[in-house]
């Protein structure tokens, strides 16, 4: 393993090439979680993810503007949420809940098929190139999964807080709902490694283990 899956983010190859992997990671890491969520919701019954053209392998259809420029300026960044109608799932009291859930259990199964290709690709040709694309696409998939599940709205651990909280703590989402955006810069921009890297590093462990690989590179 490496030493840290943010650090992880920083190796590899230097300059142009390094920047296009990593932002051709994220478009395909934030636009088939942003896909799950309108698969969800259309097995659920609900067309509308369908109806406005999120039911679409295409990552660039589930592509946020300013989330899309981030990615270009900063490397990081967010899709265009997926809108759906809680009322219109086959489960009430559940599948808002499954929605929310689809994202990032996709990304754990994308980190899974990378980690897989990864271990095809040490049998090859030595590519720097996309060594660092699964690489990256491991990690950054891993830690999609752990950061969407944080229950602070508009992430999708927020649904699952909403669907569990005991009516009487409902106050708390009001609370979130608020400050919810603040609480989330906060948490990218103060503490990412001490409250990531250990959770993170669990996913990638679970990963390592599923497709047998003994470590991945920093």
């Amino acid at each position: 393993m490496s030493s840290g899956p943010l650090g992880l983010l920083q190796g590899g190859l230097p300059g142009l090439i390094a920047f296009v992997l990593l932002a051709a990671t994220l478009v395909l890491a934030i636009g088939l979680h942003e896909y799950a969520h309108a698969l969800a919701a259309d097995l659920q019954g609900d067309r509308l993810p369908r109806a406005m053209g999120r039911l679409t392998l295409n990552p660039l259809r589930h592509l946020d503007p300013l989330g899309t420029v981030l990615i270009l300026i900063a490397g990081f960044g967010w899709g265009k949420p997926v809108e759906f109608r809680p009322e219109a799932l086959s489960s009430r009291r559940f599948g808002a809940a499954i929605v929310a859930l689809a994202g990032p259990m996709m990304n754990v199964v994308l980190a899974i098929i990378g980690a897989f290709l990864y271990r095809l690709s040490l049998l090859g040709p030595d590519l720097a190139f996309l060594d660092l694309f699964l690489e990256q696409f491991i990690v950054i998939n891993a830690l999609l999964a752990v950061f969407n599940l944080i229950p602070v709205p508009p992430l999708d651990g927020s649904r699952l807080l909403t669907i569990f909280l005991p009516p009487g703590k409902q106050g708390i989402i009001y609370f979130l709902d608020r400050y919810g955006f603040l609480i989330i810069l906060a948490v990218v921009f103060l503490g990412p490694r001490t409250l990531f890297d250990p959770l993170v590093n669990f996913v990638l462990r679970i990963v390592a283990g599923l497709t047998g690989l003994t470590y991945f590179p920093s």
